[in-house]
């Protein structure tokens, strides 16, 4: 009898999200995918379905004139699926057939949506879906207020979930040749965007914790963390773009309100939702710099942003301000951090660091970069694909094959998570170490 092949709970979760992305690439490919009738080539479907499963939305063809309604549709299957996990659509699927959600599946679901426990895996799950589309629902009905007088009762309610379900899930695709700049001067519109972008980049935990505070009266470290880091760098972002774009003086056909939000859109956008108002190439040198910091951070962790995460950046600021002051603790709101989770920020920082200059070394040898633009012009779009944000300064429509396989393998470990990637590529089967090595210290700095 052949044994069984056994694979790590990582390995699943990764092969999982994989077959998600080849199906997606199968329908994609499909002739009545695209507008002209014709198939897709495969590398340009594959390279679609893994920004739309890693809710990137990082395009190589126009989405609003390549793909038919049939594509758009399969697109944003994609996005909605990878935005929630497709663990969360596993325990959904067995909560209406009635069956038991099985022990594997609890701690796969557990991993996906980085909850603390499985116990109550079902009525988290449950949880996540029905506030995930309660708040697409209301999103798409604010949306409508506006896209109805524009476009009419079908387009502009096809419309409306199109970009309420990208927006939530921070993926970014949108029915426009430029992302939003015809909506520089929409308020209401960019403000609603950004209240879904808010809302799926929190992290389900997060509104868990908020939902019920009025029956708890507690919210966790996670959240109080998180909460803390995330409206911090909105506010931060927020004055930075002021400073660094004049709040868009540039738009001089805008009233000086419309230019308030478009900062604020800003500020709020290029931690993984890709939407824009003003193009990439005419902000500042120093607005670009900032918002690749911006893409490299991401939201917060169980939610459909991806990034190094808040709690990540969180952690590390307050490990380093208790070093500087002579502390042994890193302490937050009457709590200590462990010296695990202070560990695995540093380990997960320095990995990200390694793969993105990997990453941007291979692409300077098979991609054309203009000289005038430098390694900005590809390191951006770089740090972009592993923050799932979309932005491109403009090689991603140049890309060679190789260029889209290595910004499909970013986008793919900056959704998935690194770690989980680095797991299922290293995990071993042979058992820990029995003993451990002394230990000796040596200089640091």
């Amino acid at each position: 009898m052949a044994p069984r092949l056994r694979l790590a709970l990582p390995q699943i979760l990764t092969l999982g999200f994989l077959s998600i992305i080849l199906i997606g690439t199968i329908l994609l490919s499909l002739p009545i995918a695209s507008r002209t009738g014709h198939m897709t080539s495969y590398i340009n479907a594959f390279f679609t379905a893994t920004s739309a499963t890693c809710v990137t939305g990082m395009t190589v063809v126009n989405t609003a004139m390549h793909w038919s309604v049939f594509g758009k549709i399969v697109i944003l299957m994609l996005v909605e699926i990878g935005g929630l996990g497709f663990m969360t659509f596993a325990v959904l699927l067995s909560v209406f057939m009635r069956r038991k959600v099985d022990l594997t599946t609890q701690l796969l679901t557990q991993q996906s949506l980085n909850l603390q426990s499985f116990a109550n895996t079902r009525s988290v799950v449950s949880l996540v879906v029905r506030l995930s589309l309660s708040i697409q629902l209301l999103g798409t009905l604010l949306i409508f207020v506006d896209f109805y007088p524009r476009y009419g009762f079908v387009k502009g309610l096809g419309y409306s979930i199109f970009h309420s379900i990208s927006a939530f899930c921070n993926a970014g695709f949108d029915l426009y040749n430029n992302s939003l700049v015809g909506f520089q001067d929409d308020p209401y519109l960019l403000f609603v965007l950004t209240c879904l972008i808010i809302s799926g980049s929190l992290g389900f935990l997060v509104w868990k914790d908020i939902l019920f505070y009025r029956e708890d009266h507690y919210l966790s470290l996670h959240t109080k963390l998180a909460l803390t880091t995330y409206l911090g760098l909105i506010v931060i972002s927020f004055v930075v773009f002021m400073l660094t774009e004049g709040n868009f003086g540039g738009q001089i056909h805008l009233s000086f309100f419309d230019r308030l939000m478009n900062s604020y859109f800003f500020a709020v956008t290029p931690r993984t939702a890709g939407f824009y108002t003003v193009p990439l190439t005419q902000i500042s040198l120093g607005g670009t710099f900032f918002t690749m910091i911006l893409m490299l951070i991401g939201g917060t962790p169980g939610s459909t942003a991806g990034g190094i995460k808040t709690t990540t950046v969180g952690i590390l600021l307050i490990r380093v301000w208790a070093t500087l002051r002579g502390k042994r603790d890193a302490t937050f709101w009457g709590r200590r951090f462990s010296n695990d989770n202070v560990s695995r920020s540093l380990t997960l920082v320095f990995l990200v660091a390694v793969v993105l200059s990997i990453a941007t070394l291979i692409l300077t040898f098979t991609e054309t970069v203009p000289k005038a633009d430098g390694i900005q012009y590809i390191l951006f779009d770089v740090v972009s694909a592993f923050g799932t944000t979309g932005f491109t300064l403009g090689l991603i429509a140049h890309l060679s094959l190789i260029g889209k396989l290595i910004f499909a393998a970013l986008m793919f470990m900056g959704r998935v998570g690194i770690f989980t990637v680095m797991y299922s590529l290293l995990t071993s089967k042979r058992p820990e170490d029995a003993f451990r090595y002394p230990e000796e210290n040596v200089m640091i700095g």
